[in-house]
């Protein structure tokens, strides 16, 4: 099935995406229901098969499978929702190497080492959450969300998992300034919808997944977010969020994070298709050495017919790891953001064959790179990466 929401309150109490996120409230979400001893159990997920081929001194080539499940269950207790939601991920087995390629990357670690132009694989437990939605009123809604491994309340919704990168099978750029606490463990999230507005604070452990993806992390609550959402009209969403995360980098224990973002979601339903954009800033500052890196997203996903056509246009800073490239750190490594990078990414695919429940399309995608003076001698001049992939969806 195909569902839409007619307010904030409702999409939050559907509980379709990761956390406690939302998006606008005319994005379609696709799943597949059924009813069972008073239970409505919902499944969907996605997987692509995926070939990269980058080039310049840095590109790399691979073959590689991101995916994830999530099954879902829900009833009505009292005068509220309880919702039991996992969300799974084989990317530990079909992502090798513990990394897929990806110019300009950064974050976490591989093999004790950072991880530069690659994007790391996501745990096998993405999520495993408890959610509680209390009818105040109806106009007003209190909720509650606990999860050994979830999703705090800091950022736009993961880009896994907006109608707005729906088509495109690799991570953003700014995934580390924007949406990694897509993962995080020990999260305590309370929430307040008015109408239209609501406001969220979290409590986690702000240590981000080791690199041992089978495992489930945890760590005491010694995190915190806050969240501002806005729904103001139908097609609309807009949240504002602040975070302080502790050590959340294992190869800088002593480090602390603030980080700030900011986005607009604009979703638009067609006749026989969809439109969504997002526009997302995030920042991260260093609270040891005040150090501060920006990152500035723009991308868009249209469907018309059997068609998707979906672009992304990436502004990120990066920090002087880039230089180091596969070796380990050094003693005494400062890690400072020190230049620019760009990002633009066009992308078309067309679904194929006809199953039931069970969407596939062959697609293709061009990445070009706008590259500083500085990293030219490392990177080239103008690096461009390619992805051809399958792309299976339940529906």
């Amino acid at each position: 099935m195909s569902i839409e929401s007619g307010s904030l309150i409702e999409s939050i109490e559907l509980r379709a995406g990761a956390g406690t996120d939302v998006e606008p409230n005319s994005t379609p979400v696709s799943m597949l229901m059924f009813q069972r001893d008073g239970w409505m159990l919902m499944l969907h997920g996605v997987a692509f098969l995926t070939a990269t081929q980058q080039t310049g001194p840095r590109g790399r080539d691979k073959l590689f499978a991101p995916n994830w499940v999530m099954p879902m269950g829900q009833r009505e207790i009292g005068k509220g929702t309880l919702t039991l939601r996992a969300m799974l991920s084989l990317e530990p087995a079909t992502v090798s190497e513990r990394r897929y390629p990806l110019l300009f990357q950064q974050g976490e670690t591989a093999f004790g080492r950072p991880i530069v132009d690659a994007q790391h694989p996501h745990d096998f437990l993405m999520e495993l959450a408890a959610i509680y939605d209390y009818r105040l009123s109806d106009h007003t809604l209190l909720s509650f969300y606990g999860a050994p491994t979830g999703d705090p309340a800091l950022g736009p919704p993961a880009y896994p998992h907006r109608a707005s990168a729906a088509e495109n099978p690799v991570a953003t750029l700014g995934h580390h300034l924007e949406d990694s606490t897509h993962i995080a463990a020990d999260v305590v999230t309370v929430g307040f919808t008015h109408r239209s507005v609501r406001f969220e604070a979290s409590g986690f452990h702000g240590r981000e997944p080791d690199e041992f993806r089978w495992n489930l992390n945890s760590g005491t609550i010694d995190s915190w977010s806050t969240r501002l959402t806005i729904s103001p009209a139908q097609n609309w969403t807009l949240q504002y969020s602040i975070g302080q995360l502790h050590s959340p980098e294992e190869l800088a224990p002593e480090e602390d994070l603030r980080r700030m973002t900011a986005s607009a979601i604009y979703n638009r339903p067609l006749r026989r298709g969809n439109w969504s954009s997002t526009i997302a800033w995030g920042r991260n500052q260093s609270l040891e050495d005040g150090n501060v890196g920006n990152s500035y997203l723009l991308e868009s996903t249209v469907a018309f017919g059997r068609n998707h056509l979906w672009t992304r246009i990436e502004n990120v800073d990066r920090t002087n790891e880039l230089l180091l490239g596969s070796n380990p750190l050094p003693n005494a490594f400062v890690e400072r953001y020190f230049t620019r990078v760009q990002a633009l990414t066009a992308g078309y695919d067309r679904e194929i064959g006809h199953f039931q429940h069970v969407s596939s399309a062959l697609g293709a995608q061009l990445t070009w790179y706008g590259v500083p003076e500085v990293l030219q001698p490392i990177y080239g001049a103008h690096p461009i990466g390619v992805n051809l992939f399958l792309r299976i969806q339940l529906r």
